[in-house]
């Protein structure tokens, strides 16, 4: 299934695994570009550029197949040295890049001076034609159906990827809600270019997390997740357990600051849930896309078996509604 996305990246299929906090390490980059599919080592995971530079050695360890990093960039009281791991990027010879957050421009800018392709994640339209004008060379569009943060807008991606479609003349994957080859043969209906999966890659037997998380995400189901820091503009979809409901009530009440959350959603708590295998402990993220996932895969089998079902979607299914019609 070659698309404009496939063609400018270098990767078999359609199919990205994005970053995510925690989980976008190397074992599980390495089988998804084992795969065929684009995945990317998350920069901020690793406490350290220099252990950014030990982790992206670690992957080409596993796989000599294209990947990259994801560089998030979020306002902090004390920012981490973006401009070390975005060096630390370059000189360990990544060429792909994915930055979401903040605006990526003096990234884009230093990233695109070394070869750099960079992908920008965004939540809305004018945030990806901005992207687009500043030098990103794809977008990923983020539907409000996702996991971590949708942005303030509220759009889901039924409505969001054909809006930007319309306007976004550079590449575009669609992100939020993805797991499945339904899933994919849609996105491409819609105007994309590929899907970017998080939740659905996190319930993977490649997934650094622990077991207990990934039977969690397979029981769950599409309501299974709150939208904490609504109050804040800085919403974030989540898992649902006792502690993000106990965060939703608190903002509830009204006046909410951080400092009255900061004891529930500190992230080192969201890091010993997935060591430890308690789904109750901390804060973590999952999407809506729980309900589509049943199983825990290799990569392997659920990069063939998405490309494999949409390929007959479109040439069973989708050509034969067409002879009805005629």
């Amino acid at each position: 299934m070659k698309t404009r996305f496939t063609e400018m990246f270098g990767i078999e299929h359609p199919i990205v695994q994005g970053g995510m906090q925690w989980v976008g390490r190397a074992e599980l980059v390495a089988a998804v570009a084992n795969a065929g599919a684009l995945g990317f080592i998350t920069a901020l995971t690793q406490p350290t550029p220099e252990d950014l530079r030990r982790e992206i050695a670690r992957c080409r360890e596993m796989t000599d197949k294209p990947f990259g990093v994801n560089l998030t960039i979020l306002p902090a009281l004390k920012p981490p040295p973006y401009a070390e791991y975005r060096q630390a990027i370059v000189e360990s010879g990544v060429r792909i890049v994915e930055t979401a957050g903040n605006n990526p421009q003096e990234h884009i800018t230093e990233l695109k001076k070394h070869g750099v392709k960079v992908i920008h994640k965004c939540t809305a339209v004018r945030h990806a034609l901005k992207a687009e004008r500043i030098g990103a060379d794809a977008i990923s569009i983020d539907g409000f159906e996702c996991a971590g943060h949708p942005g303030e807008d509220d759009t889901p991606g039924l409505i969001l990827i054909p809006a930007a479609a319309d306007q976004v003349k550079i590449p575009m994957i669609a992100s939020g809600g993805f797991g499945d080859a339904r899933g994919l043969v849609a996105a491409l209906a819609l105007g994309a270019e590929g899907i970017n999966m998080g939740t659905r890659f996190m319930c993977t037997v490649e997934s650094p997390i622990h077991q207990r998380i990934k039977e969690q995400i397979v029981a769950n189901d599409e309501r299974a997740t709150e939208l904490i820091f609504r109050t804040l503009r800085n919403t974030s979809r989540v898992a649902s357990n006792a502690v993000s409901r106990e965060v939703v009530s608190i903002e509830r009440k009204g006046g909410a600051t951080i400092d009255d959350l900061k004891h529930l959603v500190a992230g080192q708590r969201g890091r010993v849930v997935y060591e430890t295998g308690d789904p109750e402990y901390g804060i973590w993220s999952a999407g809506m896309v729980q309900g589509l996932i049943h199983d825990i895969p290799t990569c392997a089998e659920l990069v063939s078996r998405i490309v494999r079902e949409a390929e007959a979607i479109i040439a069973q299914r989708l050509s034969r509604m067409s002879v009805l019609a005629a």
